[in-house]
């Protein structure tokens, strides 16, 4: 691929961080190894019984101009939390594009320049791309998020992991106003990665997947989602469907965004033809279509779930 010349743009990277003493500083290194792009990383630390803080000031110290850390104190709680704080309270309008980091992954220092010269080819605000997922003991293996999007598939699902996220700053600043608009119904929201490609597919930004891997996606017990693959996985998520858990999310964010699309209206009048009939929207509704498959039998089985409870 012919790289543009990206050598001036300026990417506000916001990082969250709680307890990643053991990863922090290999991420943060491969940050500011990035080549091409003037990077300034602004870090959020939960509240940590670890050394992460440290390490965070210490980067600070050391690099003044590249690393700012916010005040420090909050519990979050969660790390989709803790992003949404960063969104909020970070000041990035004077930054070309904004970009989500993980604590513990490794970027290849051509990450961000790649991403925004495929950005620029296609025109789109956001991007979002495959990942190298890989453990301790050397194991990797390709995380595919790049299947073709779908007329429905932001009301239920992310472009991906969050930690491969890069907007332009016409996307950015409009997240940021969305939410800080409505602070007072942040904390209902769920996932930062899911909310912010609801959003932007909502309000008709382009938004562009990639193939090509740029970072290695740290796998271990803390990870809150992680790679999220393979037949127990999915199993998982049918599941949460099934228990109603995965509606009341939807229709939360989908009220917050102010959506009202026919899955939507759908799941809200919550009967078996309702649900019968948007299990026929099934393929609209997942990227995957094995996915977008088990989605169409979780709503069949749904839908008589709550003819039976009718009948009861």
């Amino acid at each position: 691929m012919c790289v543009l010349d990206v050598n001036n743009y300026q990417v506000a990277v916001l990082l969250a961080a709680y307890n990643g003493e053991h990863y922090i500083i290999e991420q943060m290194e491969s940050i500011l190894a990035q080549d091409s792009v003037k990077v300034t990383i602004f870090m959020s630390v939960d509240q940590s019984s670890d050394s992460t803080l440290k390490i965070a000031k210490d980067y600070e110290i050391r690099y003044p101009d590249q690393v700012k850390v916010l005040p420090y104190g909050e519990r979050f709680g969660s790390a989709g939390s803790n992003f949404f704080r960063l969104l909020v309270d970070v000041d990035f309008s004077s930054f070309d594009y904004v970009a989500f980091a993980d604590q513990d992954d490794i970027w290849l220092s051509h990450k961000l320049s790649t991403s925004i010269t495929e950005m620029k080819a296609v025109q789109a605000d956001a991007y979002s791309g495959n990942v190298t997922a890989f453990w301790s003991d050397n194991r990797k293996v390709l995380i595919k998020k790049d299947f073709p999007q779908k007329r429905f598939d932001y009301l239920f699902e992310s472009a991906g992991p969050g930690c491969t996220f890069v907007f332009n700053i016409d996307l950015a600043l409009s997240l940021q106003a969305i939410l800080i608009n409505n602070s007072e119904k942040i904390s209902s929201l769920w996932l930062h990665d899911w909310f912010c490609y609801s959003y932007a597919r909502h309000h008709g930004y382009n938004w562009y997947i990639g193939s090509q891997p740029l970072m290695l996606y740290r796998q271990h017990t803390n990870n809150q989602v992680g790679a999220n693959s393979g037949l127990s996985a999915i199993w998982s998520r049918i599941k949460v469907v099934l228990s109603g858990d995965a509606f009341s999310k939807v229709l939360t964010q989908a009220s917050f965004i102010e959506q009202g699309d026919l899955p939507i209206k759908n799941i809200k009048t919550n009967t078996f033809w309702s649900l019968l009939s948007l299990s026929l929207h099934a393929y609209q509704c997942r990227r995957n279509n094995k996915e977008a498959f088990l989605f169409f039998i979780a709503l069949v089985l749904m839908s008589f779930k709550v003819l039976v409870a009718k009948n009861e």
